[in-house]
């Protein structure tokens, strides 16, 4: 099995793999059941990758900013509006920090190839188009990654 998410991040408690692992290295069976492991990433602790259900209320966090934000700026309940302010806060805070406010408040981080860049715009607009959709977010690998994380090869890890 090779691995399909070129990815450097070094940070505590990542694997050394994972820190300097490229496309084509190869992983054992055994770490292939455990999520992430495929990615050289640790099972568990900061780096690993971050459990669906944290990931979900980070999303729900970053929806109720939005639509907060855009209620705030319309004088009125958003509506569609929301959505909008969504697309925005999003892009503009991984490309700024790396991670969005959903993120930051439950300890999470965007991971992409280019650890301790700031995340390419085009990576941020193509992700958070996806998960503005919603389906993409749904259909996750055997790694834990929506669809929308593979295609833009980043995952949302623990920080700490």
């Amino acid at each position: 099995m090779s691995r399909v998410f070129p990815i450097r991040y070094s940070g505590p408690g990542v694997s050394r793999a994972y820190a300097g692992g490229m496309a084509g290295d190869e992983t054992t069976p055994s770490q292939s059941r455990v999520k992430g492991a495929a990615l050289g990433l640790p099972a568990e602790g900061p780096g690993s990758i971050a459990p669906f259900g944290t990931r979900a209320v980070a999303f729900v966090v970053d929806v109720l900013v939005a639509a907060v934000a855009a209620g705030l700026v319309l004088q009125r309940l958003p509506q569609n509006w929301s959505l909008l302010a969504f697309g925005v806060i999003t892009v503009a805070s991984l490309v700024l920090a790396g991670r969005t406010p959903g993120h930051a408040l439950l300890g999470l981080q965007l991971a992409h190839p280019r650890q301790g860049q700031r995340v390419a715009l085009w990576r941020a607009v193509v992700r958070t188009g996806l998960l503005m959709v919603l389906v993409p977010a749904l259909v996750v690998d055997g790694d834990g990654r929506g669809l929308h994380d593979r295609l833009t090869q980043t995952a949302v890890i623990r920080r700490t």
